[in-house]
């Protein structure tokens, strides 16, 4: 059984390289122009369309494994960076559940995505692809089985040319053999030799046959499915990226809603920590407000002391543009300045309860006389208890105060403490700059009118200014008036103006609470 098997073998062998030595004859045959090469043009257009077909197939095969790369790799990205996000995340900040539930829902967004792609779109392009390399291996046998049509046919031909030869030499015998041969043999030999014309001619008509045939099944077949082929790429492309787009409209849809609610968890953090920030700078900033009882009376003298009565509450001051403001401190009560040469211990001693006279309350029986009388024996004590302080305390001199505008005033002699406060110019570091007229004075672009400051006032923020009790301030024009807060003015101190005349640098907000206007 082991022999004949052999022999089967080397015979199919000796036959497949018969055949590849035929071919390679015939196909330098045909490259030196002496055998003719069968041509289907349209073929070759169905084959070149092919080969693009193919080529853009695996292109397409190639990015698309490249994109569900870079998706995996997004993904994984993105959980990192959800996961920094829930480790860093206090558990006393606002939002804390949410921000672990938006980490899951992403990551089965993404984990989806990938999945759906891979079904809809690779897998699909794969099975579109599996059908290319059976079809390019049919059209590499069409090509070998047209060189064996072409070459049985060229051989049949020549057998077919050789046939007139062979009856010109029975007709007319010419070798030595068939001259010697007695009459009755040279039919014999000439029925040989057209017997064996016959039979080669028949072998290789019937290889000829049989090499048309196997070349023109698989012609036809492939001349019917390569067009069919090239038109299917039209409706795969349209499928596949209509898969894609919408596989991914869905998922930036999704992932759309999870960034929306993360910004929400972060815009209640930023509240969060904003509203924390602003109670810490407000018990900071705002001074404790001295308030009466309810059953006190306050007394009020229009010559000497000023109105201890409780600051009126003062609504809340939108926030500034800069900073998130709950609104500018309730200024303090008004303080009383004391004159610049008269000692502070001394002008108090004006006031104590022995200086005040006592007035009884007037009966009925009691006349306008007696009352009016008693009026003028208080008002001649408290005259010469002020002439006697006077007195005692060096004379005055008619000091010279030069502001900084250049301008000499002349402080009075003969004014009383309280008015010698109330008329006294404010200074800064030594310097009076408020008695400078307006017109004498070079005022900053977008002036509006000037305030003086009643109270101290400590700025929260850089683009605040810092007051002190008697500091003028220029009102200007806020450079975006749209944005200016009620309550806050824009401004620059006059000193500042006057020193370096810096407007963009020196000018800043300032509650209005805190000043009067004075021009």
């Amino acid at each position: 059984m082991a022999e004949p098997g052999k022999g089967v073998s080397a015979g199919f062998i000796a036959k497949n390289v018969q055949k590849k030595i035929n071919r390679a004859q015939e196909k330098v045959l045909q490259k030196l122009g002496k055998a003719d090469e069968t041509k289907d043009e349209q073929f070759e257009q169905c084959v070149q369309n092919f080969n693009r077909q193919l080529s853009e197939g695996s292109k397409l095969q190639k990015d698309l494994r490249a994109y569900l790369v870079a998706v995996k790799a997004m993904h994984d990205a993105t959980k990192k960076l959800s996961e920094v996000l829930e480790e860093i995340y206090e558990p006393d900040w606002v939002g804390r559940q949410e921000i672990h539930s938006i980490s899951e829902n992403s990551d089965l967004l993404w984990t989806d995505y990938h999945q759906k792609l891979v079904d809809q779109a690779l897998l699909t392009l794969d099975t579109y692809l599996g059908q290319f390399p059976d079809i390019k291996t049919r059209i590499a046998k069409r090509g070998r089985k047209l060189v064996d049509y072409d070459s049985a046919r060229h051989h049949y031909e020549s057998l077919q040319g050789a046939k007139k030869k062979d009856d010109v030499k029975i007709a007319k015998p010419v070798s030595l053999l068939e001259k010697a041969a007695p009459q009755w043999c040279q039919g014999k030999l000439v029925a040989h030799i057209v017997a064996q014309s016959n039979l080669l001619r028949n072998q290789a008509e019937e290889e000829f046959l049989k090499a048309q045939k196997v070349f023109e099944e698989i012609n036809i077949d492939l001349q019917e499915e390569l067009p069919s082929l090239w038109n299917s790429r039209v409706g795969f492309y349209v499928n596949t990226f209509q898969n894609i787009a919408g596989l991914e409209e869905t998922f930036h849809k999704e992932m759309s809603k999870l960034n929306q609610n993360l910004g929400s968890v972060m815009n209640q953090l930023e509240l969060q920590y904003m509203d924390r920030a602003s109670v810490k700078v407000e018990k900071s900033a705002s001074p404790p407000v001295d308030e009466s009882p309810p059953s006190t009376p306050v007394t009020k003298d229009d010559n000497h002391v000023a109105s201890t009565s409780p600051t009126p509450h003062v609504p809340s001051i939108p926030k500034s543009p800069s900073q998130q403001r709950k609104g500018p401190p309730v200024p303090p009560p008004p303080k009383v300045t004391p004159s610049k040469d008269i000692k502070q211990e001394n002008i108090l001693n004006l006031f104590d309860d022995s200086f005040i006279p006592e007035i009884s309350v007037t009966t009925p029986s009691q006349t306008v006389e007696q009352v009016n009388a008693t009026s003028e024996v208080a008002e001649k004590e408290a005259e010469d208890k002020v002439t006697s302080v006077l007195e005692a305390q060096p004379e005055p001199k008619n000091e010279l105060l030069e502001n900084e505008a250049g301008t000499e005033l002349a402080m009075p002699k003969d004014a009383l403490p309280a008015v010698v406060t109330e008329t006294l110019p404010a200074t800064t570091n030594g310097a009076v700059y408020d008695t400078v007229p307006a017109e004498d004075m070079e005022m900053p672009p977008g002036f509006q009118f000037k305030v003086r400051a009643l109270h101290d006032y400590n700025a929260t923020d850089t683009d605040e200014l810092n007051l002190k009790v008697g500091d003028v301030i220029f009102v200007v024009t806020h450079e975006n008036p749209e944005e200016q807060d009620e309550g806050w003015l824009m401004g620059i101190k006059e000193i500042d103006w006057i020193q370096r005349k810096a407007l963009k640098t020196a000018r800043s907000v300032f509650p209005a609470n805190f000043t009067e206007r004075v021009q």
